[in-house]
């Protein structure tokens, strides 16, 4: 299986399982002298560690990452920094429980990608998923942690803002309230109605899907490249490559096709230091897929976890009909932990552009 590496000059190889002994990743191109202890990393892992409510898969991992080479200390760095080289991350898998999935190991769960994989290498690994599942994206997480060390001043925000049918009120929009409830909501209460609305789902043995929004501050102009390289275009695909995302939208996204010519145009006016001041952003911070210095905006749908208690029908290896019920601990709504992880995604992307825009003009 290839295609476990994205980016140019800040490359993230990821590697692992669901239920393996360990996942990890091997980052490539991060400059030197950045400091960097576990602890920088870590504090991201957190945030998406399971187990931490009732409204996420309930196994018990600590999420505990090691630096095993690409950073130095002694009394010279004045602290532990990169060194230039490859940093290679590892996080242990301690409370996998395969026996969950025996009764499955010959049948393909319906909206997994059990058959896919089958179909394409001939063997899977029904253990959760392996590859497929989303315990990989810890190993995104731990790389996102580096990537927002690398451009100046940074800083990458994510929020749930619609769970199923019921979405926020944007003018409650408070960020310092997606650290105080277990939803990553920004709005108080939203995350009250959510949470009852979230209680039934999870009792009734099912699941519910998630729209996340990713704003990204604090990005200098001139990122991105046109036609190939466009900035939204990468952004999209990372995001694209989360597991269960089904759709990105960049600025106001679908719904500028609502938009006539006068409303969509985010107007300039003079700024200081020569600099435009726009007087929206309906772009969501790229125009020709280069940055324009506003805050980047976006937005990925998250489908409903496939793995359920209610009986789905399927076929089996040998192609007979059966009947699916999907045991194990899953989240009711796999986009809540999703957050973090398009939050390291975005600051990958942006990190990879910065060091190539960098490399083209000298900017920076």
């Amino acid at each position: 299986m290839s295609h476990n590496t994205f980016g140019h000059l800040f490359r993230v190889t990821t590697f692992g399982e669901s239920h393996g002994p360990a996942l990890g990743c091997v980052v490539d191109g991060c400059p030197p002298r950045i400091p960097l202890d576990a602890a920088d990393i870590q504090a991201e892992l957190d945030r998406r560690r399971p187990g931490q409510s009732r409204f996420t898969t309930q196994r018990q991992e600590p999420d505990e990452v090691r630096i095993l080479s690409g950073v130095f200390a002694d009394d010279r760095t004045g602290g532990q920094v990169t060194t230039g080289t490859p940093i290679a991350l590892a996080i242990d898998n301690l409370d996998q429980r395969s026996k969950d999935y025996a009764a499955i190991r010959d049948s393909y769960r319906p909206g997994h990608a059990d058959y896919t994989y089958d179909a394409k290498y001939g063997v899977r690994d029904y253990r959760g998923g392996g590859r497929s599942s989303a315990r990989e994206t810890a190993a995104r997480v731990a790389a996102g942690a580096i990537a927002r060390k690398i451009v100046p001043g940074i800083a990458v925000r994510g929020a749930v803002v619609r769970i199923g049918r019921h979405e926020l009120d944007r003018t409650r929009w408070d960020w310092d309230e997606v650290a105080r409830n277990p939803l990553f909501c920004p709005d108080a209460v939203a995350a009250v109605e959510w949470a009852e609305y979230l209680d039934g789902i999870r009792k009734a043995g099912s699941s519910i899907g998630a729209v996340i929004e990713i704003v990204a501050e604090n990005v200098p102009a001139g990122l991105g490249a046109p036609i190939y390289g466009k900035l939204d275009a990468e952004l999209a695909g990372a995001l694209m490559s989360i597991n269960a995302v089904k759709g990105v939208e960049i600025g106001d996204g679908f719904a500028a096709a609502a938009l006539e010519g006068a409303e969509n145009a985010d107007e300039m006016r003079p700024g200081n230091e020569g600099t435009p001041r726009f007087l929206a952003n309906h772009a969501g911070g790229i125009l020709g897929g280069i940055s324009t210095g506003q805050p980047i905006v976006v937005r990925f749908a998250v489908k409903p976890t496939s793995s359920i208690l209610q009986p789905r029908a399927s076929v089996d290896r040998t192609g007979a009909a059966v009947e699916v019920v999907t045991k194990g601990r899953h989240d009711p709504c796999v986009g809540i932990r999703a957050v973090p992880v398009g939050e390291a995604m975005v600051a990958c992307v942006l990190a990879d552009h910065y060091l190539r825009h960098r490399a083209q003009t000298g900017d920076g």
